[in-house]
């Protein structure tokens, strides 16, 4: 998926664990495949998961991040009825694999992504309560960080070069984006509408909202699935302030129009943050559309999925 991935076979993982946690030496270990684009996932037994970060840096960094990782997992504990992963342990590098790593609880349900809550108003019931249990954390003074999920929550304009990117590469997809995967119709979708969206989407004023505490990324891969409701929610690591709107991305990522309706309603959400909320979406399907096309597919296909959405949603100017 990216440039300077790291391979992370399934011996090394055997072996570091074995290694640097005895204790957990007869627990078998599985590869999870999952559509994550940060680390790999592998299971130790049946309540604990080891994640191994794919693009290589600094040793130091990456355990400074983990670090705050983990202690953004603490904070959100217990803070919300629906389940989150809690860090177990932080794993050093060695047997050939050069950065630190975690270990963290595992929950149980099905992602998203297989177990589809588009139209469940019970699951937006459901997304609604997480949304304002994590704006109901305190931010303890803290604001918006530009590093912190791909720099998402802070300024819609700091995203103009990478967007002019994503429009240079979107551009030879069109044809497959023009045909709407789930009704077998044309959208009529060319490069001048895309830019026109983003162009209205990036005046949109940020208003008087302050930073409130958000959950950063949620995208189907993040989230499970039980019988329509929410089950659980993953990669709890960048919760942190931003702009209130960041986490209306999972109106788009996640519902179809009249879930996304009701998650609304409940949120409470004025004209400019519902507007902020599909500008944070758009920005982030956009990128995942084209960048994963060929090494991520479920990953593309929610770029695709929720492009068409938030295109269904606004009259042609």
């Amino acid at each position: 998926m990216h440039p300077d991935q790291l391979t992370v076979p399934s011996q090394t993982v055997r072996a570091l664990i074995d290694h640097q946690f005895p204790a957990w030496r007869q627990l078998p270990i599985t590869a999870v495949a999952s559509q994550g684009t940060v680390n790999a996932v592998f299971r130790i037994g049946d309540h604990l998961a080891a994640r191994f970060p794919l693009r290589d840096g600094e040793a130091e960094t990456v355990r400074r991040q983990l670090a705050t990782e983990a202690d953004a997992a603490r904070e959100l504990t217990g803070r919300t009825r629906f389940p989150t992963p809690t860090h177990v342990a932080l794993g050093e590098p060695g047997f050939g694999y050069p950065l630190p790593w975690s270990v963290q609880t595992w929950l149980p349900g099905t992602s998203a992504d297989e177990d589809d809550p588009a139209q469940s108003t019970s699951f937006a019931h459901d997304l609604a309560d997480f949304i304002a249990d994590v704006r109901a954390l305190d931010t303890r003074g803290r604001t918006f960080r530009s590093l912190a999920r791909g720099g998402r929550g802070g300024e819609l304009t700091a995203h103009d070069d990478w967007m002019e990117t994503c429009f240079k590469h979107t551009e030879p997809l069109l044809p497959d984006l023009d045909v709407n995967a789930d009704l077998n119709t044309r959208l009529d979708i060319n490069i001048a509408r895309l830019r026109q969206l983003w162009t209205a989407f990036q005046q949109l004023p940020r208003g008087t909202d302050a930073d409130v505490m958000t959950h950063g990324d949620l995208i189907p891969g993040n989230i499970l699935v039980a019988r329509g409701r929410l089950a659980g929610v993953l990669d709890v690591g960048g919760l942190g302030p931003a702009d209130p709107a960041l986490d209306l991305v999972g109106a788009w990522h996640l519902l179809d129009a009249d879930p996304r309706r009701v998650l609304r309603g409940l949120l409470e959400c004025d004209d400019l943050q519902w507007q902020r909320g599909k500008a944070w979406a758009f920005e982030q399907a956009m990128g995942a559309f084209w960048y994963y096309r060929d090494s991520n597919p479920a990953m593309s296909r929610m770029g695709r999925r929720t492009l068409e959405r938030i295109i269904r949603d606004e009259p042609p100017g």
